[in-house]
């Protein structure tokens, strides 16, 4: 891996080109999840930024690496919130373009005593995002697209190949995919795998992926870990077990310090217990991703967890 003068990974050589969603999210927590049509009243609320894009490029920042984020937003005031808590996490928002007229997105999140939750997503409206405007983004190290603009994450992944550098494609449903096959490194979710390949076991459909288009790739699955490609088959790689209070964002986080662990050149197995790590500790704090660690708390995390 390289040798940075300071002898951490990251500080601000490392750069991490993160391309997708951006919202807020209007939380609520409760003891158990509402089932009914009628009144709740929430244990507590809070409003949060979120996004599968821009909460991973928090979590690159926040682990030690510079984060520029490529999204569109609306002119509005939920656009502007979200502008707010970007910059206020040292996020590089350079490429993040308004939509005249354009509606930001935004999300209802409830949450249980258990940190599992419910999303319903308002998409925005008149966004859209032209992928033409990365090609300004300089010295980067790793380039990071979700599901969420198709045509704007594959002009990222083909920025990252003509660059020679890793583009990782957090695969949630629905998968385009020309993203797949753009893609150097694919992480699904389980439920993007199973889009993708219904009904078939998930390392035999992560197997013929990986043969089909000649990449790496992997399903997080949460607490039940990660199951990933290796030279000799696919492996498995236990979740580190901690007690979940807020599971929002967890997804987001792995895949930001995966994509920051990549930039830095470490192995895809180095990287995915760094990101596991990291993920597994953002579960342990409330307030989506505002829980999100910083670099210390994983390194520290790691080696009390070493195997």
């Amino acid at each position: 891996m390289r040798e940075l003068p300071s002898g951490l990974y990251g500080v601000v050589m490392t750069r991490v080109l993160c391309i997708g969603s951006a919202v807020v999210d209007f939380t609520f927590t409760f003891d158990q999840l509402p089932d009914r049509a009628e009144k709740y009243v929430a244990r507590s609320a809070e409003v949060v930024g979120g996004g599968i894009a821009a909460n991973a490029a928090i979590a690159v920042a926040r682990l030690g690496g510079t984060a520029l984020l490529g999204a569109q937003l609306g002119d509005d005031t939920i656009g502007e919130t979200i502008l707010s808590g970007l910059r206020a996490e040292n996020v590089d928002v350079s490429l993040v373009s308004r939509a005249a007229g354009g509606r930001s997105s935004y999300s209802s999140v409830y949450i249980d005593a258990q940190g599992e939750r419910q999303i319903v997503n308002f998409r925005g409206e008149g966004l859209h995002l032209d992928g033409n405007s990365f090609e300004g983004a300089a010295d980067i190290n790793a380039v990071l697209v979700d599901t969420r603009l198709p045509e704007a994450a594959l002009a990222g992944l083909q920025l990252a190949r003509s660059h020679g550098i890793p583009g990782i494609l957090d695969g949630e449903a629905p998968v385009d995919s020309r993203l797949i096959a753009e893609a150097s490194h694919v992480a699904f979710s389980r439920q993007g795998l199973e889009a993708v390949m219904p009904g078939r076991d998930p390392d035999e459909a992560l197997d013929e992926i990986a043969v089909r288009h000649n990449n790496w790739v992997c399903m997080t699955d949460g607490a039940n870990g990660v199951r990933h490609k290796t030279p000799g088959g696919i492996a498995h790689t236990p979740a580190f077990q901690v007690t979940a209070i807020d599971t929002l964002g967890a997804g987001d986080v792995w895949h930001g310090a995966f994509a920051l662990a990549l930039g830095e050149n470490q192995t895809v197995e180095d990287a995915v217990r760094f990101a596991s790590a990291a993920a597994a500790l953002k579960c342990t704090w409330p307030g989506g991703r505002n829980g999100t660690p910083d670099r210390t708390a994983v390194t520290q995390f790691l080696k009390e967890n070493s195997q």
